[in-house]
């Protein structure tokens, strides 16, 4: 017979007290601390339990008695159910003021390091359309509202085009209007899903692989133009007929699309690195400006999804690395070199390391538009190139930029920058914590002199910050 599961508490007429990480806000109980969504501080809730540890619990809100006076309305009509933007009921002023007090609370309590007065984190100047790109996928298993379920029919659509469900994989909410990108990417996938529903298309079942549209990724730029990537699943020749009907039809409906691509994608998993791209109308890639730089974004390049805030990021760690264009700089993690031509004008030689090898070759195009003969990249693990036999053949740097993945940067790269002994170091993170923990490590010999945290990412719990340490 099977152990009877143990109740959880209901706890009535709680304060909602402060925002923690994840973009969950806390409240303290006794001597648990609860961890909720959808609340801000100065909410009074009751608490439905729905997970228990020793010191903590997790909940949901299942009644207000008093709402927050700073508490917003959200905008957007998926909230709460689509999984993201979950700071909207967050005016924007509160939110910089959580994600400054996230980095100071992660340098102090992580770093242990003496650090110096904080730079008021820079807002990001849109808040609403502010995505450079989307990707949207496809599922036959529509996610129902609480509402609709409550009706207790039966749909005749459940095809469904948006975002998935956080904790189903298998199951699409389906997205009417998006507030991240610009409004070219409602109409677009809106037009996609009518087309789809008044021709029979089939949606990719999720679970057993089955039907042929799979995704769909919109990218925008500064520079104006569009470009769409059609992602399916062709099973028979026929098919292929089929789905270039959709492609044509997009291509009729948005003659503004400058780059409108598909791949066909036969696997188990959604990558498509390891794909062919084939250009239906247009070009096979666009362009993002910045400083009268011209950078080259492909399908599958990596670029700061935040356009005009990645301008204030990359200012900000150009300005911290204080150049006079006699440094040799390296960049670490340089993706598509970006960081690296961007402050190419203002050092004598800048060496930009990245372990995807295509995502190199996009920097050396780059570097090429943009006639720029200063710059040289490596393609590999950065623990394997960034070795000390590599620093006695290209020189110890003056400066390092390093801008690592979320998980920070491996025991071995700290150590050969140690080692390296640059004159100063500006590390710029999206994790605060593992950015904290590395500080920590590089503090025997270096000393942390300014922090400037960035948002990139209104609405979220995410942010970037920039830190300048300098040799002691």
């Amino acid at each position: 017979m099977a152990r009877k599961k143990k109740e959880l508490p209901l706890l009535e007429k709680v304060t909602i007290t402060g925002v923690a990480a994840e973009g969950k806000a806390i409240a303290k109980v006794n001597d648990w601390v609860v961890f909720v969504p959808y609340v801000v501080p100065g909410d009074v809730v009751d608490l439905q339990v729905k997970r228990r540890k020793n010191s903590y619990a997790e909940a949901e809100a299942v009644h207000f008695h008093e709402y927050s006076p700073i508490r917003a309305v959200p905008f957007c009509e998926h909230y709460g159910v689509c999984g993201g933007c979950k700071w909207q009921v967050l005016p924007y002023s509160e939110q910089l003021k959580y994600k400054q007090q996230q980095i100071e609370d992660n340098l102090r309590r992580i770093g242990k390091i003496e650090l110096p007065e904080f730079l008021p984190i820079m807002g990001s100047e849109k808040t609403q359309f502010y995505r450079n790109k989307l990707e949207y996928t496809f599922s036959n298993k529509r996610w129902l509202t609480y509402e609709e379920v409550k009706q207790d029919v039966k749909y005749d659509q459940m095809n469904a085009v948006g975002f998935h469900i956080p904790g189903a994989f298998d199951k699409v909410l389906a997205i009417e209007k998006c507030w991240l990108q610009d409004d070219i990417s409602n109409r677009i996938r809106n037009s996609v899903r009518d087309f789809a529903y008044e021709n029979n298309y089939t949606f990719i079942n999720l679970r057993n692989h089955e039907g042929m549209l799979r995704n769909m990724i919109v990218r925008t730029s500064t520079t104006g133009e569009l470009m769409v990537i059609l992602i399916c699943k062709i099973d028979q020749e026929e098919e292929m007929d089929l789905f270039k009907m959709m492609l044509q039809h997009i291509a009729d409906e948005f003659p503004e699309i400058t780059s409108l691509l598909y791949v066909v994608n036969n696997k188990c998993n959604d990558t498509i690195n390891d794909l062919d791209v084939h250009v239906f109308k247009g070009n096979d890639h666009i362009f993002e400006e910045m400083e009268g730089l011209r950078f080259k974004i492909g399908p599958k390049s990596f670029y700061q999804t935040n356009s005009e805030q990645a301008y204030n990021l990359y200012k900000v760690t150009r300005d911290f690395a204080g150049l006079t264009g006699n440094e040799l700089v390296y960049d670490l993690y340089t993706g598509t070199g970006t960081i690296a031509n961007f402050v190419s004008r203002k050092a004598r030689q800048v060496i930009g390391i990245e372990y995807v090898p295509e995502a190199i070759e996009d920097a050396k195009v780059n570097s090429e538009i943009n006639s720029i003969d200063n710059t040289l990249f490596f393609a590999g693990d950065m623990k394997d190139i960034l070795t000390q036999d590599f620093i006695n053949e290209y020189g110890r740097p003056d400066v390092i930029i390093t801008d690592p993945p979320r998980a920070g940067m491996h025991q071995d790269v700290v150590d050969t920058i140690l080692f390296a002994e640059p004159h100063k170091i500006v590390y710029v993170s999206c994790n605060p914590a593992t950015q904290a923990r590395d500080l920590q490590l590089l503090d025997a010999k270096y000393k942390v002199t300014a922090v400037q945290p960035v948002d990139m990412f209104p609405h979220t719990h995410h942010v970037e910050n920039v830190v300048l340490l300098e040799r002691r």
